[in-house]
């Protein structure tokens, strides 16, 4: 609380952080409307919350509330996201706002009110983690898929063009290009997930093994050494093994003793058929940008120019969808998306323009 009369600069800034707790509070029951269980309630706990900030603000403004401000632009799209999306990018844009809270230097808001804003941050990160889990899989190859087809096709066409040849012979290696691209990058990811599927399941304690715990010799204690095998001190494996046996006379079902199957990691890998199609469909997605201009007909600096761009805005794009989804700056992502990109395509411009002097 303040005893001298606020000053115009404070009632601005209160009201700004009162706009803003209404429009933080609205976004948690919408994304609440679209979630069921646990998750709803804990979003609209999170709105809960931001309602006792939002009640600090009006204790402080008292008479000076004035008219309703409307929230800054970071918050307004995010209500926007949250009444027509409700999805894991929301979430992970809600991450980044309770992260750049400025109650931590403001000398106005409570140190509750600060802590407040730090917890909500690891709340709103461990309900955006179940979602990144489950896009882990196919979404790692369709960004992977985009970026690949995006920079090796854009390095691919502007290294030919720089050459000097036609535009025919442009377009029909940037066709060939985004084929051959699309095929390699399905088949290297449907291989590399059968695989780590392969080795996980291989990983996984057989299921029938743990029928035979119960005929095993309780004095020779064969189960002691599955448990040493696995990385447990021989007295932490002794004891293990004492309390399963325990249990079995005493007809209780405890743990399973070999332990389960763990189907949460097959699930967060996804199947070496949609990561397939998810890699082929994007790859060719990203690969088509570039040759755009040269379906269209345009030559020359022309053609190259415009392909740098479509590519560079696709680039930006994904960049930023990564850097919502982790939880980092979206724009430093992006950028570094499209330096790395415009980085490889320089150079295979550059040996163009030098094969092409030589020929």
């Amino acid at each position: 609380m303040v005893a001298t009369q606020p000053t115009a600069s404070q009632l601005r800034r209160w009201r700004q952080h009162l706009a803003n707790e209404r429009a933080e509070a609205a976004v948690y029951r919408d994304m609440a409307q679209r979630r069921e269980g646990a998750e709803r309630d804990i979003l609209l706990e999170l709105a809960i919350a931001e309602g006792r900030h939002e009640q600090h603000w009006l204790t402080l403004l008292g008479e000076h509330v004035g008219k309703p401000r409307r929230p800054d632009l970071r918050t307004r799209a995010l209500g926007f996201l949250a009444r027509h999306l409700g999805s894991v990018f929301t979430l992970a844009l809600a991450q980044r706002a309770e992260a750049r809270s400025a109650y931590d230097t403001d000398v106005d808001a409570t140190p509750t009110m600060a802590a407040d804003e730090r917890i909500h941050m690891e709340v709103v990160r461990a309900l955006a983690a179940r979602g990144r889990d489950q896009l882990s899989g196919s979404f790692r190859a369709a960004v992977f898929g985009a970026n690949d087809g995006l920079v090796s096709n854009l390095a691919l066409v502007l290294g030919i063009s720089a050459t000097g040849v036609s535009n025919q012979t442009i377009l029909a290696t940037g066709l060939a290009g985004l084929i051959a691209g699309a095929l390699s990058m399905g088949a290297g990811e449907y291989v590399s997930v059968n695989s780590q599927l392969e080795l996980l399941q291989a990983s996984t304690p057989s299921a029938t093994a743990g029928t035979a715990v119960q005929a095993l010799d309780v004095d020779a204690n064969e189960l002691e050494l599955v448990y040493r095998a696995r990385g447990m001190s021989q007295q932490d494996a002794a004891d293990r093994a004492a309390e399963v046996f325990a249990n079995l006379r005493s007809g209780e079902p405890g743990d399973a003793p070999l332990g389960e199957a763990a189907t949460e990691k097959h699930e967060a890998v996804g199947t070496g058929l949609r990561a397939a199609v998810s890699s082929f469909l994007f790859f060719a997605s990203g690969a088509l940008i570039p040759v755009l201009p040269y379906l269209f007909g345009l030559t020359g600096l022309t053609a190259v120019v415009t392909s740098a761009v479509l590519v560079g805005l696709a680039l930006l794009a994904t960049g930023m969808i990564v850097g919502l989804l982790s939880g980092g700056p979206p724009l430093r992502r992006a950028l570094r998306q499209l330096l790395i990109g415009y980085g490889a395509a320089t150079v295979t411009y550059l040996l163009g323009l030098l094969f092409g002097t030589l020929g």
